[in-house]
C-alpha cells in the first residue's frame, strides 16, 4: 500500500467553498503529493545548471532597443492619490521617474477587477479573448458558482484495497486563461523571463525562464484562504472566510487540533490534523504555543513567524504546509487565530511555480515565503478576529518577502525580462480607505486618526522601492511601474439579486425567503437574470444554462431594459446615482469567448459596489446598505473611475495608454513582434537610428 502511494505521488482532498472580499469560489479537488519531498532534495542543486545550460546552448535572443525589461506591478496603486503625495514631496523617486520618462493614468479595460485586468496586461488583450472577467463564474449547468480561473481533474479511476483508496493515475490543473502572455512570445524567440507573482498565472507556465504564480494559488485546503480561530468563547463568523473552533481551558493550558485536508486515501478519515498544545503564562502575559515539534513562546498578539507543519495521510505519504499564528487573546477569554494553511514553498503540493523546483530555490536561499495568492487576510480582519496591526504586521512581512524575491531576480536575470506584481497597496487600501474620509460609514466604533497615514506611507514605501531598484538598473535596461486599477470607497452596497427579484427579473419558489447562499431558493423556471460576482449579471438563456428560460431573440431587449433601469437607479438617501453605465457585452466585446462574459457588467458610480451579500447570490436585503466592514475601499466599480497608473523611464507616444498596450510595448522593447492575438498597440515612438526610445 505504501509503495503503491509512493509510486501515485497523489493525495486528493475535496476543496471548502470560499467567498471572501475580492477573492472568490473555488470547488476542485486538490492534489498532493511525495514528489514535494525528492524536489526538496534536489532543487538547490538542479536550478543553477538548468539555467547555465539554457544560457551557453540555448537559442540567441533578438537585437531590441534595451537589454532587459523590469515591470513592477504595484496592484491598486491609484493616480489620484500618486499625484497627491507626489505634490506633496512624498514621493522623489516616482517623481524623477516621470521626469525622466512617463507618468499619467493607465486605462484599464472592462471590467476594473484585479484577475480580468492583469490577465489584460498579460496577454495584450480583453476579456473576450483572455476568458477571465471575475474571480468567479457560474457553471451553465447548475448556475452554481466555480473559480474562471483554474479546473483541477482527478483521476479517472481509483484503487480499492479494504479501507484504502488509491488514485491510479496523475490529476491535471489546468489554467483556464487563453490568449498567450507576451512571456511566451519572448519565449519563442529565446528571451528569458522571469515572473514573480503576476496574477492568474496559476498553475505555473512552461517557457524559457522562471516564474512563481500569484493570485488564485489556493491554500492546501484547496479554498482562497481560509484561517482557523481557536477559542474558548462564542464567535459567529457572517462570511465564509474562516472556521471557529471552540475548545476549552484547563487550567492555564489549551490543548486542540488543526485541521488539514480531508484524507481521501481512507475511506471515512476525515480531515488530516495536527494535535497542539498552548500553555499560558498570565504574569508575564505570553503564551508557549507547541505544535508539529516545534515550539513557539508569543507575546498577546504577537505574529509568530513561519511554522512548518506535516499532515500524515498515511504511510510514506504527508503534506506539507507553513502557517503563522497569533494569540489574540489569553483572557478572560483565549483566542488563538491561525492564518490559511499555505502551501510550503520548500515542499510543493501544487504548481506553483517554474521550474517545479524554483519555489523550492527561493525558500532555501531566502527563507519560507507567502504563497496563497490572496495571502493578506482581509477576511479575519472583516470578521473581527484580527487587528489592525496584525493585518498590517502580515502584510509588511509578505512585502518583506516579495521585494527579496525581486532583488534575487534582478541579480540573477541580467537579460529579457523581470515582471513582478505586489499586492500590498491593493490589500491595504480596501481595508483602510475609510480612514481618508471622515464620514464614511465603516468609520464608527473604529479608530481612525492612529491610522490616518497607513495608505500615504504605503505609497512612500513603494517609492523608495522604486528608488531602490533604480538604483540597481544598467544603461540598457528600461522600467515600467504600473497598476491594474485606481481607488474609491465602498460606502454603500449594492444587492443586485435583491434589485432584480424586486423589478420581477428573479423568483423564488413558494416558501424561500432568499436568505441562503448561492441562489437557494430561487425558482429558475421563472426567473429571467441573476448577478454573481462583483460586477457580472448574467440572463438565463434558453440553450446556455441549465434551466435557461430567455430565448435568444428575447435577450436584446431585456439587457436593454434592465440595463436602462439601473441606470436610473437613485439612492434614496441622497439621490445619487448608483449605476454610472451598465456595459452590454455583447456590445463591447468581439472575442471568441464573448458568449462567455455575463451578459451585462455594471460600472457603478463611484462610492457604490456590490453588496456583501447580494455577490454570493443573497436576495434577503434592502437594494441599497451601509457598508460598515473594515473593507472600505474598492475598485469593482466603472473603470472609467479607477483608472491605473503607468510610470516608465523613457518617452511614450501620444495618446491614453491603455492596459492592452504594455505587452506590445514590452515586446517591441526587447525586439519581439507583435503576436496577432494582441490587440494593443506599441506605446513607443518610432526610434531614431535605431537608439532606444528614451
Amino acid at each position: 500500500m505504501a509503495l503503491a502511494a509512493g509510486v501515485l505521488l497523489v493525495l486528493a482532498a475535496p476543496a471548502h467553498a470560499y467567498v471572501g472580499p475580492g477573492a472568490g469560489f473555488v470547488l476542485a479537488p486538490l492534489f498532493l503529493g511525495l514528489l514535494a519531498g525528492l524536489l526538496a532534495v534536489f532543487g538547490v542543486i538542479a536550478l543553477p545548471f538548468v539555467l547555465l545550460w539554457n544560457l551557453l546552448f540555448g537559442r540567441r535572443p533578438p537585437r531590441g532597443r534595451v537589454k532587459r525589461v523590469v515591470v513592477v506591478g504595484i496592484d491598486g496603486m491609484d493616480p489620484v492619490l500618486t499625484r497627491r503625495f507626489m505634490a506633496k514631496g512624498l514621493l522623489p523617486n516616482l517623481a524623477s521617474l516621470k521626469a525622466s520618462g512617463h507618468f499619467g493614468p493607465l486605462e484599464i479595460p472592462v471590467p476594473s477587477i484585479s484577475p480580468s485586468s492583469w490577465s489584460s496586461f498579460q496577454t495584450g488583450a480583453d476579456a473576450s479573448r483572455h476568458r477571465i472577467y471575475d474571480f468567479i463564474t457560474r457553471d451553465p449547468c447548475s448556475c452554481a458558482p466555480v473559480l474562471s480561473s483554474v479546473r483541477v481533474e482527478p483521476p479517472k479511476r481509483t484503487l480499492r484495497i479494504g479501507k484504502w483508496r488509491l488514485p491510479l493515475g496523475r490529476p491535471r490543473v489546468i489554467g483556464l486563461r487563453r490568449s498567450r502572455a507576451f512571456w511566451h512570445a519572448l519565449s519563442d524567440e529565446a528571451v528569458p523571463s522571469t515572473v514573480l507573482r503576476v496574477p492568474i498565472t496559476f498553475p505555473a507556465e512552461k517557457f524559457r525562464g522562471a516564474m512563481l504564480s500569484g493570485m488564485c494559488v489556493p491554500d492546501l485546503k484547496g479554498t482562497q484562504g481560509v484561517f482557523t480561530f481557536f477559542t474558548t468563547g462564542e464567535k459567529a463568523l457572517t462570511g465564509e472566510g474562516g472556521e471557529v473552533v471552540k475548545v476549552r481551558l484547563d487550567g492555564d493550558t489549551v490543548r486542540g487540533r488543526l485541521a488539514g485536508p480531508r484524507n481521501t486515501l481512507r475511506e471515512g478519515a476525515g480531515d488530516l490534523t495536527i494535535p497542539f498544545t498552548v500553555r499560558i503564562d498570565r504574569k508575564a502575559r505570553r503564551a508557549r504555543l507547541s505544535i508539529g515539534g516545534e515550539t513557539l513562546d508569543l507575546a498577546e498578539r504577537e505574529l509568530s513567524p513561519w511554522v512548518p507543519l506535516r499532515f500524515k495521510a498515511a504511510p510514506l505519504v504527508a503534506v506539507h504546509a507553513i502557517a503563522r499564528f497569533v494569540v489574540t487573546s489569553l483572557g478572560p477569554e483565549f483566542g488563538l487565530y491561525v492564518t490559511p494553511l499555505m502551501i510550503d514553498p520548500e515542499r510543493p503540493a501544487l504548481p506553483i511555480s517554474h521550474p517545479v523546483n524554483y519555489s523550492i530555490w527561493l525558500a532555501k536561499k531566502l527563507g519560507p515565503f507567502a504563497t496563497l495568492g490572496l495571502a493578506e487576510d482581509t477576511s479575519a480582519l472583516n470578521e473581527g478576529i484580527t487587528d489592525e496591526e496584525t493585518f498590517l504586521a502580515q502584510a509588511m512581512a509578505h512585502q518583506d518577502e516579495r521585494e527579496a524575491q525581486l532583488f534575487t531576480a534582478l541579480a540573477t536575470t541580467r537579460k529579457g525580462c523581470v515582471t513582478v506584481v505586489f499586492d500590498a497597496a491593493d490589500r491595504v487600501q480596501h481595508m483602510f480607505f475609510r480612514t481618508l474620509d471622515p464620514t464614511h460609514p465603516a468609520n464608527a466604533g473604529r479608530e481612525t486618526k492612529r491610522y490616518e497615514n497607513v495608505i500615504r506611507d504605503l505609497y512612500v514605501r513603494f517609492d523608495d522601492l522604486v528608488g531602490k531598484v533604480r538604483a540597481k538598473l544598467r544603461k540598457d535596461d528600461a522600467l515600467i511601474v504600473l497598476s491594474d486599477h485606481g481607488f474609491c470607497p465602498f460606502r454603500r452596497g449594492v444587492n443586485l439579486n435583491a434589485f432584480l427579484h424586486r423589478e420581477g427579473w428573479l423568483h423564488l419558489k413558494d416558501g424561500a425567503d432568499g436568505s441562503g447562499a448561492w441562489f437557494t431558493g430561487v425558482d429558475w423556471s421563472r426567473t429571467k437574470a441573476f448577478a454573481l460576482g462583483l460586477t457580472g449579471m448574467f440572463l438565463n438563456r434558453t440553450g446556455r444554462e441549465g434551466r435557461g428560460i430567455v430565448t435568444l431573440e428575447e435577450a436584446p431587449a431585456l439587457r436593454k431594459e434592465i440595463a436602462e433601469k439601473l441606470e436610473a437607479l437613485r439612492d434614496p438617501a441622497d439621490g445619487a446615482r448608483v449605476v454610472r453605465k451598465v456595459y452590454d457585452a455583447a456590445a463591447i466585446y468581439d472575442g471568441p469567448y464573448r458568449d462567455e462574459a455575463p451578459d451585462l457588467l455594471i460600472g457603478f458610480s463611484r462610492g457604490y459596489r456590490h453588496s456583501w451579500k447580494g455577490a454570493t447570490g443573497v436576495t434577503r436585503e434592502e437594494v441599497l446598505t451601509d457598508n460598515v466592514k473594515p473593507w472600505s475601499g474598492d475598485h469593482c466599480v466603472d473603470p472609467k473611475v479607477v483608472p491605473g497608473v503607468l510610470f516608465a523611464d523613457f518617452r511614450l507616444a501620444p495618446g491614453l495608454p491603455r492596459m492592452t498596450d504594455v505587452a506590445p510595448t514590452i515586446l517591441e522593447l526587447l525586439g519581439v513582434a507583435k503576436p496577432r492575438h494582441m490587440t494593443g498597440r506599441s506605446l513607443l515612438p518610432p526610434a531614431a537610428g535605431g537608439e532606444a526610445a528614451r
